[in-house]
């Protein structure tokens, strides 16, 4: 009789772990590449993790790594307006943390873990805000590069005569970082003057205009690029810490014997130099397959800079880069990747083009980014090449992910 007490005392805690599920799930991530993964991000869709852990909260779990460390992680939710009447989770979409895998680790294990304690959000290594305090821009930024396009208010003409800046452009620009902190909200508050100048942190050394900047697409018909307006609107997904996810709408323009949309999805992770965007066009009038180029600008130097520049490409491979060696600013790289293969290249007046054949209504998912040799990651052109061919084979072969009890 004695002992029912205490049976019940070690029999209350096990029930109640019954009750509402495991405590903990392993996660084993594998991949078939020789080659370092720095920065992979991994992402598991959210109805995994709750069948694993029923119940399980996302601010209420740990992501640990197998020596036992705490590693950042971020859930998203790409459809907000998804309900959750028992509270059950099941409007959240994908739990993401990032791991660096070294030459040759194939294989990684990991836990989930439910906590007793909340956690706190982690520090943000991405960021994307639409700027209305400078004419409609929208910028985003990871820890390695930052960039911006332009929106409708830069395009509208300056009536009356103020001495508004016009222009009219799709191009996609960037902005060089020599920091790991984010850096957009002080630049525009600087002032435009000031982020031409490099003050510690990086600078706004490339030039976009009417060209494609780094990255903007255009319909091409083998001898002309048509390309579109301004952004339209735009929406944030998810930001951060780990995964920032926006899109950008362009209205219709006029291509030829086309009559095409876009839509724009970006990816930007923490730790990549290379951001992922899906486009879908939609071909209102004409054929239904078409070829996007996605461009580079030929000459984006500050004046005085004696401009350098160097190209190199891959089309079994899907990539291309551009290198730029400028007189005091540094050195920059660019790049292109296509996962689903090139169709060819093309240059216009302003631009080199990257072809990739598309159809309307289906996501056209490429990668496009830029290094900078001040940034400390890239001291060469071959450095900067070796690190787009890398990520082109990383985006022909992703990890595999498993979970077990």
């Amino acid at each position: 009789m004695k002992l029912r007490p205490l049976l019940l005392a070690l029999l209350v805690p096990a029930l109640a772990v019954l009750a509402r599920g495991a405590d903990r799930v392993t996660i084993t991530v594998t991949h078939d590449l020789v080659i370092a993964r720095p920065a992979e991000t991994i992402a598991i869709p959210w109805a995994e993790v709750a069948r694993a852990l029923p119940g399980l909260r996302l601010q209420h779990l740990a992501v640990k790594d197998a020596a036992g460390h705490v590693l950042p992680y971020q859930v998203i939710n790409l459809a907000p307006e998804a309900k959750d009447p028992k509270n059950l989770g099941v409007a959240y979409g994908d739990l993401l943390f990032q791991h660096d895998f070294a030459a040759g680790e194939k294989s990684a294990t990991f836990t989930i873990e439910r906590t007793t304690e909340t956690t706190p959000p982690f520090p943000t290594k991405v960021f994307a805000r639409y700027i209305p305090e400078r004419l409609d821009d929208f910028a985003w930024e990871n820890d390695k590069i930052a960039h911006r396009t332009y929106g409708p208010a830069l395009a509208l003409p300056d009536e009356p005569k103020r001495g508004k800046e016009v222009l009219v452009t799709s191009g996609l620009d960037i902005w060089c970082k020599s920091v790991t902190y984010p850096v957009v909200d002080r630049w525009y508050n600087k002032g435009h003057d000031h982020y031409h100048h490099d003050e510690g942190e990086g600078i706004d050394m490339y030039n976009v205009g009417t060209s494609r900047g780094c990255g903007g697409t255009g319909i091409w018909d083998g001898k002309q690029l048509y390309v579109g307006r301004n952004y339209k609107t735009w929406k944030i997904l998810a930001n951060g810490p780990i995964r920032t996810i926006f899109e950008l709408t362009y209205e219709t323009w006029t291509a030829g014997r086309l009559t095409v949309s876009e839509v724009k999805r970006f990816t930007v992770d923490a730790g990549h130099n290379l951001d992922q965007i899906d486009s879908t066009f939609t071909a209102w009038t004409g054929p239904k397959e078409f070829t996007v180029a996605i461009g580079l600008n030929k000459e984006s130097s500050d004046k005085g800079q004696e401009n350098v520049v160097t190209t190199a490409s891959s089309q079994p491979e899907g990539w291309y880069t551009q290198w730029e060696a400028q007189k005091t600013n540094g050195s920059l790289g660019e790049g292109v990747i296509v996962p689903a293969g090139l169709a060819g290249f093309a240059e216009d007046d302003v631009n080199r083009l990257v072809l990739v054949k598309a159809t309307s209504g289906q996501p056209l998912r490429y990668y496009v980014g830029a290094g900078w040799t001040k940034s400390g990651d890239f001291a060469s052109e071959a450095d900067w090449k070796a690190y787009v061919a890398a990520c082109a084979a990383r985006s022909k072969s992703p990890v595999k992910v498993t979970l077990t009890p």
